[in-house]
């Protein structure tokens, strides 16, 4: 019976491709395509890319993937568990809450504690009155109205200052928010902004995905779906959805669900 290795190995070479043609093709290091050609596993990645990388190569190869994951697991290597994804941190953010004492609290630890039962009750102390404002101040030399002017010109300086403040911010972000723009021959025009929008990834059956956006490159989302998961993306313009097997890939924007181009290995662009 042949190994993993050797049906890789010769399912190339029958189709007359080198192992640099087949890395390109499948967007998978060489040495790592080598290592797996002569059953060797061990590429210092987790076990799933390991099982992705696996099933990419046998699909572009138009070998059974499920039985050549069938037999990779049978070695020892277990598959992932299958199950709903929580959502990153780089789509949803991070969101972070507080407790405050409330008054209740306050007013709990501000009573005092019971009397023990039998004993006899200490006489309190009558409350002093709260002294008016004048007494309570702490330059009694210094006249009230001086005080309540100086108090006024603080007041008034803090204000000016916030104004001042919100005005040069204001400037600032309206000029930075101006759209630059694009000038060809004699027509000036501004680009239109592009507006973010929520698709959503449904898996029929499992399958790899990787999201990427056009205008930067970024990867956006990278990862194994099981059979029923469904992962929200958000995305700015256009994106590239790379995807193992096609056939298990559904995408709904709009309120309209879209399927995959094709049916295997493949790479579909989503404006």
């Amino acid at each position: 019976m042949q190994t993993i290795g050797e049906r890789l190995e010769e399912a190339r070479k029958r189709k007359g491709i080198s192992l640099r043609e087949a890395a390109e093709a499948t967007k998978i290091r060489g040495d790592y395509l080598l290592k797996f050609e002569s059953n060797q596993y061990d590429i210092n990645l987790p076990e799933i890319y390991v099982r992705g990388f696996l099933r990419t190569y046998a699909n572009f190869l138009k070998l059974s993937v499920d039985k050549i994951t069938a037999d990779f697991a049978a070695l020892g290597h277990p598959a992932a568990r299958s199950g709903p994804r929580m959502p990153s941190r780089e789509i949803y953010g991070r969101m972070d809450l507080s407790v405050a004492s409330g008054p209740s609290a306050t007013a709990a630890e501000a009573q005092p504690a019971p009397a023990e039962e039998g004993a006899a009750a200490e006489p309190q102390p009558p409350r002093r009155m709260p002294q008016p404002f004048r007494n309570n101040m702490p330059s009694p030399g210094i006249p009230l109205d001086v005080i309540i002017k100086f108090a006024f010109i603080i007041i008034v300086g803090a204000l000016l200052i916030v104004l001042l403040s919100w005005g040069v911010k204001e400037v600032f972000f309206t000029t930075a928010k101006k759209a630059p723009t694009v000038v060809t021959g004699e027509i000036t025009a501004a680009p239109q902004a592009v507006p973010d929008q929520t698709i959503i990834l449904t898996a029929l059956g499992p399958v790899d995905v990787q999201v990427k956006q056009e205008m930067d490159g970024k990867i956006i989302y990278r990862g194994t779906l099981a059979t029923g998961d469904r992962i929200p993306i958000i995305k700015h313009g256009a994106i590239f959805i790379t995807y193992t097997t096609g056939k298990n890939l559904q995408i709904e924007l709009n309120g309209r669900i879209y399927g995959m181009p094709t049916t295997g290995y493949d790479r579909a662009r989503i404006e």
